[in-house]
């Protein structure tokens, strides 16, 4: 896309479609009015979107890695875990809990959970739709059962579930949270709520909770913002000054001119390298400094 106003303003209606939970009918519509056409305003939706058929950074089958599917009840609740972590032995890992966007647990979130194992850890990636059934294949459906989501339910099993995969003599006896989106705002909501049960929490571009709340969170904190994402830094920068004020270990990181979700490497418009990679890194060497044994 070479015209930035225009892609700015596509970002902006897309953002609003995901996270105001708006219907498809409406964003085309409007992408239409945008764009000129129909076919211009498919192609953009299409850009800006995340796309499943995008190439994974790490392989499901990875030589390198141990993975699989674990489905109990936890919390009173069903609950599906993917579980990934080094194949290699030789020393204790700290345990991460990986928390995914709207669209529920999907291909995107498995590799990022990969990815995070290949760094050295333990981890955890719950599908916090499984009380009602699963990430279904149909991300409007996801974002919809989202919306709709009991948090209780969820905060009690992001806590159940990270108490649970940091315990065992493989383990460093420490667990922490990364997430991305809603993942991101779960992470904030899991540090208030956690106490000393999270040992390091990073949020990628996630809506904050009230300011007032920073006094209960114990965790170490790195959080990243998208320069552009007006919507989430309305939030974000009162509660970054909030942790501050209360004495908190906070890290804070604005990336310039890049989108909400730039970390998404499967959405051509909103995905930014150079800002992706320079996150990634801060992130896994925060994650290790806490949760190394």
């Amino acid at each position: 896309m070479t015209d930035p106003t225009l892609r700015d303003r596509a970002v902006r209606l897309y953002d609003a479609f995901t996270h105001e939970h708006r219907d498809r009918r409406t964003l085309l519509r409007e992408m239409t009015a945008l764009a000129g056409s129909a076919v211009v305003a498919e192609a953009l939706i299409a850009a800006i979107g995340a796309s499943p058929a995008a190439a994974s950074i790490t392989k499901a089958d990875d030589a390198r890695l141990l993975t699989r599917t674990v489905r109990s009840t936890v919390a009173g609740k069903p609950s599906i875990v993917y579980l990934a972590r080094p194949r290699a032995g030789g020393r204790k890992l700290g345990t991460v809990m990986v928390i995914h966007e709207n669209r529920g647990l999907n291909d995107h979130i498995r590799d990022v959970a990969r990815r995070v194992a290949l760094a050295g850890f333990r981890v955890v990636a719950p599908d916090f739709l499984a009380p009602w059934g699963g990430t279904p294949a149909d991300e409007d459906k996801a974002r919809e059962m989202i919306a709709k989501a009991d948090y209780d339910v969820i905060v009690a099993q992001g806590l159940a579930i990270l108490a649970a995969a940091r315990k065992g003599p493989e383990t460093s006896g420490k667990g922490g949270v990364v997430g991305f989106c809603w993942g991101g705002a779960l992470v904030d909501r899991l540090a208030v709520a956690g106490g000393d049960a999270i040992d390091a929490a990073v949020a990628y571009y996630g809506p904050a909770p009230a300011p007032e709340l920073a006094a209960k969170v114990q965790a170490p904190m790195m959080l990243h913002y998208a320069g552009k994402d007006t919507r989430v830094a309305q939030t974000g920068e009162p509660w970054v000054a909030a942790l501050k004020a209360a004495g908190k270990t906070v890290e804070a990181f604005t990336y310039p001119g890049v989108d909400h979700a730039f970390n998404n490497d499967t959405s051509a418009e909103r995905y930014d390298k150079a800002a992706a990679d320079l996150a990634w890194g801060r992130t896994i060497a925060f994650l290790h400094k806490y949760l190394d044994g």
